[in-house]
């Protein structure tokens, strides 16, 4: 089993969620809302950033818990769905789930996502 974390920009999610509720056998995905920085800002000299100033980019993070038959199927959904060809248009990571559990009932494994 893995778990898919990918940061989009936000006017991307409807696409983005749209082709992955087409992925058979996937049991759903979970977004949240943030803000951050990434590689642009380290452009040119450095600079002395007060904090009150700092310009954070909104994204959109997106988590996905999938087969391992399944993880191509959405890392390409997620990727084809959230590019518009300009820079800063998110990251894909992918970690290996070592268990799941359902609080409501104590199942385990693959059943229980």
């Amino acid at each position: 089993m893995k778990h898919v974390i990918a940061f989009i920009k936000p006017h991307q999610l409807s696409r983005v969620a749209m082709g992955l509720r087409d992925i058979p056998g996937l049991t759903g995905m979970s977004i949240g809302k943030g803000q951050g920085f990434g590689r642009g800002r380290a452009q040119g000299a450095p600079r002395r950033i007060i904090e009150d100033e700092m310009a954070y980019i909104p994204h959109v993070r997106i988590e996905v818990f999938c087969s391992d038959e399944r993880l191509e199927d959405v890392v390409a959904c997620i990727s084809t769905n959230a590019q518009t060809g300009l820079a800063g248009d998110g990251k894909i990571y992918v970690t290996a789930v070592v268990e799941a559990v359902r609080i409501s009932n104590g199942e385990r494994g693959a059943s229980a996502v």
